[in-house]
């Protein structure tokens, strides 16, 4: 009797690189030039990688423009969500038709492979517009519409191990500021989850820390920056801000409806970085 083989897939989760023209565009670019390296680096080496949003700093065609620079000679899929500070219209003129967002049109979408389904969703909301920065009140959401895609996508093809991916955590993590700006339907998403056990991971970024989750009878995952992390102020007087602690990223290894996810670190490390 034949034995099925199970076939291994490795994702490089990347996020918040916060790209900018500002006096801090070196320091975040160098960051998300380094972590890419890290990832060409890795053996063996990732089959694609998924940037969980916060893209850029202030969501400009100019921003979007140094990213798609940099990703150009990159030898593997890229896949980019979609975080509060990224500006929906910019992203998708930078973007909107290339692999990068499914080939597709809109900020959430799906990318079918034979042994996964990968799922990026759409959690950006409208910013103040008086600031003239798109998202910067940092809430997520996803709205019915884009749940009830969710719902349809996953009961398509319920025997392939699924990965879902949104910029915002959908439960609290323990630091009162950033759990004021979370996935405000999370619970929503939740109910969505549950009903397909073929999700092997929820993963998300916005939290600048790497955190290990229950959710919706699978695993959530946050990833940190490949720019700054967030100090861990888990009480309410403390004053929040960046830490120089490692950046990082998550590496997803999946066999079957298995998944495994390491923390990878970048600066701080000996390790081995590629040439692009």
């Amino acid at each position: 009797m034949s034995r099925r083989v199970e076939v291994s897939m490795l994702i490089a989760q990347l996020s918040d690189p916060h790209l900018t023209t500002s006096a801090l565009a070196n320091e975040a670019a160098a960051g998300l030039h380094r972590a890419l390296g890290r990832v060409l680096a890795l053996k063996p080496r990732p089959d694609r990688v998924l940037i969980s949003g916060d893209l850029t700093e202030h969501g400009s065609p100019e921003e979007y423009a140094t990213l798609r620079e940099m990703i150009a000679r990159f030898p593997l899929p890229v896949h980019l969500a979609a975080g509060n500070h990224d500006g929906r219209e910019a992203l998708l003129d930078a973007f909107g038709g290339t692999p990068c967002l499914g080939g597709g049109h809109e900020l959430h979408y799906v990318v079918e492979e034979p042994d996964l389904t990968l799922v990026v969703l759409d959690s950006l909301t409208a910013g103040r517009p008086e600031w003239g920065r798109p998202g910067l009140l940092g809430c997520g959401q996803l709205g019915e519409e884009q749940l009830a895609w969710l719902d349809d996508v996953l009961a398509r093809r319920p025997e392939v191990p699924a990965v879902v991916c949104v910029h915002h955590p959908p439960v609290p993590v323990g630091i009162p500021f950033m759990d004021g700006i979370r996935l405000l339907d999370g619970d929503a998403l939740a109910e969505v989850i549950g009903r397909h056990p073929q999700v092997v991971r929820v993963t998300t970024g916005h939290l600048h820390r790497a955190t290990t989750t229950a959710f919706a009878g699978t695993v959530l995952t946050t990833a940190p920056s490949t720019f700054r992390q967030v100090s861990l102020a888990m009480h309410a007087d403390d004053q929040l801000g960046w830490v120089a602690e490692p950046t990082a990223f998550l590496l997803h290894w999946l066999t079957g409806t298995h998944c495994v996810t390491y923390t990878v670190q970048v600066s701080h490390t000996s390790g081995l970085i590629g040439v692009f």
